[in-house]
């Protein structure tokens, strides 16, 4: 079992950066595969996927939107996902989650993850 913490949410105008952290605890991390999902508060507006790094960290996967602006990464020895956020715009204003699922294929379902974390809300002006 795993256990996920979010870190490094915040505001930001449109155009900036952030990075994400997802710490986890655990001895097995490095068999997880971790993906990066959001969800507006908005009324109907679903959990997306946003990104995906597999266990050993040798292949990702990202939603058209954020490709090329986006990147996720990972080290297996401090058990920390990181999801690298440039050039951000308004839309990209969520809550921002990370799950983890030991040996996953790079799920983009949120019905593919058990484990989840709080999420940390990242805002985004215009």
């Amino acid at each position: 079992q795993v256990q996920l913490v979010e870190s490094g949410g915040g505001l930001v105008q449109a155009g900036g950066s952030l990075t994400l952290s997802c710490a986890a605890s655990g001895r097995t991390f490095s068999s997880y595969t971790v993906g990066w999902f959001r969800q507006a508060q908005a009324p109907g507006k679903e959990r997306e996927f946003v990104a995906a790094i597999s266990w050993r960290g040798g292949n990702t996967r990202y939603t058209d939107s954020v490709k090329g602006r986006f990147t996720v990464s990972r080290d297996n020895v401090k058990n920390t996902v990181y999801l690298q956020m440039n050039s951000l715009k308004p839309e990209d204003t969520a809550v921002y989650y990370c799950a983890a699922d030991q040996y996953r294929v790079l799920d983009t379902s949120p019905l593919g993850y058990h484990f989840w974390g709080q999420g940390t809300q990242v805002t985004v002006s215009s």
